[in-house]
């Protein structure tokens, strides 16, 4: 009956201006847009929506309630990673290893915390 997650949304203070970071620096697709909200899509699949944020931002630190990051999954991690510290993105750390999985954790253009990862093998299913 459930299928799992269609997309998760993001509000931001200029949803055009992530959008497009996710497609210029990522590689997702901004496949629909409406009024101000712009949803991008993944290679996979896996989808997000920018909607317009409201207010200030609460803290964002990585142990924060709520949803603290994105992982977004690399064919090759050096060259993804060599890939955005080319383009300028701000890491949040250097890379590192735990449990055979390569890792490194950066921020999109809004300050939303997302990491690299290359899994040695996928996580078991269901």
């Amino acid at each position: 009956m459930f299928n799992g997650l269609e997309h998760t949304a993001i509000a931001s203070p200029n949803p055009q201006r992530l959008a497009e970071w996710y497609r210029d620096f990522l590689e997702f697709h901004i496949n629909f847009e409406y009024a101000g909200n712009y949803f991008v899509r993944a290679r996979n699949g896996s989808m997000l929506e920018i909607i317009p944020s409201e207010g200030e931002r609460p803290s964002n630190k990585m142990r924060d309630p709520g949803i603290r990051h994105m992982a977004i999954e690399v064919d090759n991690f050096d060259e993804g990673h060599a890939y955005l510290k080319e383009k300028g993105v701000l890491f949040l750390g250097e890379p590192f290893t735990t449990q055979g999985n390569r890792l490194v954790f950066f921020a999109d253009c809004d300050g939303n915390i997302l990491h690299l990862i290359e899994r040695p093998a996928p996580l078991p299913g269901y």
